[in-house]
Order: structure tokens, then sequence, then C-alpha cells
């Protein structure tokens, strides 16, 4: 028989789900329940939840303010890396999660707690990304996740529950998708996005305007890096979340950072998100150019490679898998002179690079024009091609003999 559970640790945001949770929690396993909450960007959603949780039964609530933490330490890391889940999606979600998690287990240490819940379904990747950080974090932590033990089928359950027990839920009229928010970025899914072949609805957006309804004029901006992390914009220094911030406000306001995809879940299934990423998307397409005129092209090839699996790790999960940790390493590495200037035009959803400029450039144009022989000489190329060539001419030569 398992360990008794004396003090659980609860992933608590306010919504209906973990609201449910709360007092499912209280009369499943008769303990206390610490109401866990973090800032990471969500704005007015943090507003009321102490008073909720310790209203629904909580013991006590505990709200960080994690905003700079998890851009500095997870959103910049992975910008480094120019990460991106197949193609397409910038890991807004899949960065937050191991956060939370994080701080679920500190708390869970400071209060003796020897469990942790989270409001994940059993059907999704948070569920992983959760678990898998707890384990990885402290083992001897009991992990519940009641949507695989519980006999609720789905929201209509869940209300009867709520209005049971007088638990509070929103009375407005229910959105038809569920929505996740922090610094990064929105998700949209679920309901009438399931389709799809429907185009989501212009009000479901929150972070930016359409882009046919962005300004007639366009934004110019300048991001400058060091070690291949953004600090400041239009020689304006900020701090890690107030610059991603800023960055989301000027996207957002020219419609840019909008993707709608089907992507490959973790589990097996797969499902279509719709996101909004403003400012990530600049500071990706910054990022870019800025490497491009200050990485060794090998070590940009190189990385370059490994990026798809870096970002499956996270999508999957594995933020704090030694795997990740390696290819951290690397990717470190390869940012130390990743430092300058990045000039983009911002204009009805386009993000366009216009300049760049670095003390630590490998771009030089006298060693670029055809005019200039100080580091290339033209007829070396001669022997260059022969050489290259040199397996190319011997199996052509080799088929015509047979």
């Amino acid at each position: 028989m398992g360990k008794k559970i004396e003090k659980i640790v609860l992933a608590y945001s306010g919504g209906l789900d973990t609201s449910v949770i709360l007092k499912w929690l209280i009369e499943t396993y008769k303990c206390p329940i610490i109401a866990y909450a973090a800032d990471l960007g969500q704005g007015e959603e943090v507003q009321g939840i102490r008073d909720k949780a310790l209203n629904t039964g909580a013991q006590d609530v505990v709200i960080e303010d994690l905003r700079e933490e998890f851009v500095k330490d997870f959103v910049w890391p992975a910008l480094k890396a120019n990460a991106i889940y197949e193609s397409t999606y910038l890991l807004g979600t899949s960065l937050a999660r191991p956060l939370i998690a994080k701080g679920q287990v500190r708390v869970a240490h400071e209060m003796k707690a020897n469990a942790v819940s989270h409001g994940a379904t059993g059907k999704g990747n948070d569920q992983v990304r959760f678990e898998l950080s707890y384990m990885a974090l402290d083992p001897d932590l009991k992990i519940i996740a009641p949507w695989r033990i519980w006999d609720f089928k789905g929201r209509e359950d869940l209300i009867r529950y709520a209005r049971k027990h007088r638990i509070p839920i929103p009375v407005s009229k229910r959105k038809p998708y569920s929505s996740d928010r922090n610094l990064l970025h929105i998700s949209f899914e679920g309901g009438i996005l399931e389709d799809p072949w429907m185009e989501p609805p212009e009000d479901m957006y929150v972070l930016s305007v359409a882009p046919e309804d962005a300004p007639d004029q366009p934004t110019y901006v300048e991001i400058q890096f060091r070690e291949g992390s953004p600090v400041a914009v239009d020689g304006r220094s900020m701090s890690p979340a107030q610059l991603l911030a800023y960055m989301n406000e000027l996207g957002g306001r020219n419609g840019i950072g909008r993707v709608d995809m089907v992507e490959n879940r973790y589990v097996g299934m797969k499902s279509r998100g719709v996101y909004e990423t403003p400012g990530g998307t600049i500071l990706r397409t910054a990022h870019i150019a800025m490497e491009s005129i200050t990485m060794d092209r090998e070590v940009m090839h190189i990385r370059d490679q490994l990026i798809p699996r870096y970002a499956e790790m996270i999508y999957y999960g594995y933020w704090y898998s030694p795997e990740r940790a390696m290819l951290q390493a690397l990717i470190n590495e390869t940012q130390k002179n990743v430092n300058g200037i990045v000039r983009l035009k911002l204009y009805k959803g386009n993000c366009m690079v216009v300049g760049r400029k670095s003390e630590s450039s490998l771009y030089d144009p006298d060693f670029a024009t055809f005019e200039d022989e100080k580091v290339y000489h033209q007829m070396d190329a001669e022997g260059f091609i022969r050489l290259n060539g040199l397996r190319l001419k011997i199996a052509k030569l080799m088929e015509r003999s047979r």
C-alpha cells in the first residue's frame, strides 16, 4: 500500500477544472490542499485567485510572479536555439509547464507536502510535461492526475459538481474553445476549432489585430542582442519580461504572429491549435538574422540539425532531462559571438529584416566582392571544384564502362 497522502500542492488557475479539482481533492484525500498559481504573464486571470481558492477550501494559496524567470531561464534559452516544433509552433505552453512544476515542487518542500496535482486531461501533452518535471525534480512526491482517475466525463459533469458545492463558475456564455496564455503566447484549441477546415473567428484573437487592419505605415524597430539574448529595443535596455511584453504589443499592433496548425501530440493523436506569438515571432526572425553575420557556417549547420530534436524534447516535456541540458550547453556555446543589432520592418503581418550590424561580424564586403583578392583567389576555385566533383566524375565513367 502506498504512503498516505498528507498534503497536496495543486497547480491552480481558478478556472472551472482546477476549482472542481480542488474541492474533489479535499473530499477524496481528506487532507489540506495548497493552491499554487504562477504568474507567467496571463494578465487578469491571476486576479481574484487567492479569495476563490480559499473560498473553495484551500488551506493556503501561493501566488508567485515568475514572469522574469520564465523569459530569462526558459524563453531565451529556446530562442538561442531558434526552437520551433514542426516548423510552426514556438512552444509557448511547452516552456511554461516545467516552470510551474518547479514552483509546485519548491512549495511542496517548503510546506511539507508529499503530493502534487495538476488539471491536465488524460488526452493532451500537459500531463506529460507536468509529470516528467515532477519526477525529475523530486521522485518521492506522489502525483495525482484527477482527470485520469475520477468519474467525471466532461464539462457538464464539472458544472453540476460545482453548483452542488457552490463553487463559483463564470456566468458568461462559455467560449466555444479553450485558451492558455503567458508572456510568450496565447493558444486556442478545442470546440469549434476541432474542424480543421473552419477559419478561426476574428473575435477570438487577443494579442493581435488582423493583418488587413494593421497600420498602413510600416513600423521599424531595432533589437540588440548579447550572446544570443535580446537586451534592448531601439537603444533602450529592458529586463527580459519587459522586452518580450513590449515586443508583443508592437507585433500585435502590426498583425504579426498568428499561427493555425495541426500538430502531432506526444500521446499520439493530431490536434488543431491556433496561436498568437507576436513578440516571439519577431525576436526569432531577428535572432536568425543576427546569427547570419556572426556565426560560423559549420557551427550553424551542426546546430541547425539538432534543433528539431531540441524542440521535440521541450514539446514532449523533457525540459529537465540530461539530453536537453547537454544540447543547451552546446547551443549556449554557439551564441558567444551573437552580438549586435538587427533592424526590422513590421508591416501588416510581415516581419522583414532590413539591417544587421555587429562588432563580432564575420561578414566583410571586401572579402565578398569580385574585385578584392586578399583572401580569395578565383583561380583556386578550379581545383576546389575538380576535387569535389571527382566522385561524380568517377561514378559516371564507371557507369559508361559497364
